[in-house]
């Protein structure tokens, strides 16, 4: 079964990260208070990446590893700035995932970033994002 790891902006400018088998239906959760307690509190959110797996547990893993990271490093990623995630790894000698994005942007709920990596099926991110 498909997994999605994700990361919302919390408006306190706060990240969220989670993972779930039903993306659309989780966000649309979210931004309707419906989601984590954490989001409750510091609504709204707006997604701002996602990674789509081919599997639920490896979606939960990189969650669980995302977790742990820095806002800044969290932010590398989010904006794709792979010099600044290599150079926050070294100084905190941790690991990341190397991502590639492929050139699809997102539509305005994710302002404006990339499509992130294993986001390729376009029709999966349309329908999420609201897309025909």
């Amino acid at each position: 079964m498909i997994g999605y790891m994700y990361i919302l902006e919390c408006s306190d400018g706060t990240y969220y990260t989670g993972s779930t088998k039903n993306l659309e239906k989780r966000v649309w959760e979210h931004e309707n208070i419906m989601g984590a307690n954490y989001t409750k509190k510091k609504h709204p959110v707006k997604l701002v990446y996602y990674e789509k797996y081919s599997r639920i547990d490896k979606a939960f893993y990189r969650e669980k590893q995302i977790q742990g990271w820095s806002h800044a490093k969290k932010k590398a990623l989010i904006e794709r700035n792979t010099n600044k995630l290599h150079e926050l790894a070294e100084c905190k000698n941790d690991t990341h995932f190397k991502t590639t994005a492929p050139s699809a942007s997102l539509s305005d709920r994710t302002g404006g970033n990339r499509c992130p990596s294993g986001a390729e099926d376009e029709g999966v991110w349309s329908s999420i994002m609201g897309k025909k």
